[in-house]
């Protein structure tokens, strides 16, 4: 029953990723051509570029200490976006999928479908953590903060997959190959608990 706002909220959230990457396609655009800043189209530019920046500084900083073309932080922010949108999707999917099937499972007294359930909320909440640590494993943080929780939480998993497949640079590939496992975990978990 929750499942049928998903398309109302799956609409929404891809409208505004839309717009935000419009802009920041006419940001680039404006980089490239570099407008009178004095005409309609130069201060059209610049609040574009002022409602974009923080968004796009943290790119354009990453790609000046590779020393590419900071013009070129848009793309990377655009690409960023696009993979936040799907996974914010897949979050808000999960989480109305699990609410729902808690509900209606714990109604009807149904004691293995709402254990499924639960087993299936404890791996979504453990996929988000290695996802959350994949995407932040270039950023310096402090065992102090959220993002360290994540990597205390994460590491017994990811560890041993490490010792394996150690990362290549920046990039653990290992954890990709744990997400992967996780997911197919979560597919038994449902086939045999929930489906059956």
């Amino acid at each position: 029953m929750l499942l049928r706002i998903y398309p109302i909220i799956s609409s929404i959230v891809t409208l505004a990723a839309a717009a935000f990457i419009l802009l920041l396609i006419l940001r680039m655009i404006f980089s490239y051509s570099d407008p009178n800043p004095f005409g309609v189209v130069g201060r059209f530019s610049f609040k574009i570029k002022k409602i974009t920046e923080r968004f796009v500084y943290p790119a354009a900083r990453v790609l000046a200490n590779f020393r590419i073309d900071a013009r070129y932080a848009p793309l990377v922010t655009i690409f960023i976006t696009i993979i936040l949108a799907y996974f914010a999707l897949g979050i808000v999917w999960t989480t109305l999928f699990i609410t729902g099937g808690l509900a209606e499972s714990i109604s009807s007294g149904n004691v293995k479908a709402t254990i499924g359930y639960l087993l299936y909320t404890v791996l979504s909440i453990y996929i988000l953590f290695i996802f959350i640590r994949f995407l932040s494993s270039w950023f310096v943080f402090s065992r102090n903060t959220f993002l360290g929780f994540v990597q205390r939480v994460t590491d017994p998993a990811l560890i041993p997959f490490q010792r394996l497949i150690p990362p290549i640079g920046m990039f653990d590939i290992s954890a990709m190959i744990l997400l992967f496992l996780l997911q197919i975990l979560q597919s038994i978990v449902l086939k045999f608990f929930v489906f059956s």
